[in-house]
């Protein structure tokens, strides 16, 4: 996939089909208009183009009441449009001055006169630019206007539900992981840094490498244990997670801590990306250490069941 910054410096694309959004989580909502993006470029012999931005809209103009948790930080969401197939993806910066634009105009200037768009593919409840004036109808008009086609993507309902990426928000902030797995077609993710922590799993027998996580806005999960799947250098490895504050010890900074089974390298200052299948328990404080090392124990052997060890 082609990554685009800046509109004044990309090539010609070859009739290009175009969707635009923020695209947060690339979730199945999401993967219905790319699927539909793609089937349109092959059909008039063109290219997939993704206009998103960055950062998120929510997060550019700081509207009071209205903060945003991300479901995917920019390289994730790079990440996921590259898997689903996407060959062109630009990223506007989102300012304030940008947001004042109205919708009428950056379909002249940007997507006709600049990115000569054939087509443009968007979501059922698209609405976009200056006051959120461009929805279905007001875009069916200026394509005829400008003489570009335009295809709107039906809702996708998870039982019964529409998707959207509050939906997914809301799914992860409760704990309910698989819901979410369900709304986004894949397992959630974090991607952080290995950290160095005070060693408290290492004393206890289970060591655990503490993930720093570099964007602020990225959603953390509901406090709790999960099994995941761990991913670094391009090898896959099975653990568990602990999401909280480490009550038994008598913290309240919440930290993110993964042990991963059978494993011993050292990994401090790595990448790594974080695959959340099930959560199994909420955080628990325990009178003892003993009581708490007698349930991680437990809590590994239902993760191994879990991750199918």
């Amino acid at each position: 996939m082609k990554i685009f910054n800046n509109i004044e410096k990309f090539p010609d694309f070859k009739n290009p089909v175009i969707t635009v959004g923020t695209f947060d989580g690339v979730h199945r909502g999401h993967q219905k208009i790319i699927e539909m993006l793609k089937s349109s470029a092959k059909e008039l012999k063109g290219e997939s183009v993704v206009i998103t931005f960055e950062p998120h809209p929510r997060l550019a103009l700081y509207l009071a009441g209205r903060e945003i948790e991300l479901l995917s930080t920019k390289d994730e969401k790079l990440g996921l449009l590259e898997k689903y197939g996407i060959q062109n993806t630009i990223i506007f910066d989102f300012t304030t001055e940008f947001a004042k634009m109205k919708y009428d105009e950056f379909i002249k200037e940007i997507l006709i006169e600049k990115i000569k768009a054939k087509k443009l593919v968007v979501g059922f409840n698209h609405h976009f630019g200056f006051n959120r004036e461009g929805n279905f109808e007001f875009l069916t008009q200026l394509s005829k206007t400008y003489n570009f086609g335009i295809e709107k993507a039906e809702q996708v309902d998870v039982n019964g539900v529409s998707v959207s990426s509050s939906k997914v928000r809301e799914a992860l902030l409760s704990g309910d992981i698989k819901l979410a797995n369900d709304y986004l077609g894949y397992d959630y993710i974090l991607t952080g840094k290995v950290v160095g922590g005070n060693k408290l799993g290492r004393n206890i027998g289970f060591p655990t490498a503490n993930i720093q996580i570099e964007e602020a806005s990225k959603l953390i999960p509901k406090n709790g244990v999960y099994a995941v799947v761990i991913e670094f250098d391009k090898k896959l490895f099975k653990g568990m997670l602990n999401v909280g504050i480490r009550p038994t010890f008598n913290f309240n900074m919440r930290t993110i801590e993964v042990n991963i089974f059978d494993f011993e390298d050292d990994i401090y200052n790595k990448q790594i990306k974080i695959s959340f299948k099930e959560r199994i328990r909420d955080e628990m404080k325990f009178l003892t250490i003993d009581a708490l090392k007698e349930q991680i124990n437990s809590d590994k052997i239902k993760c191994k069941n879990i991750l199918g060890l």
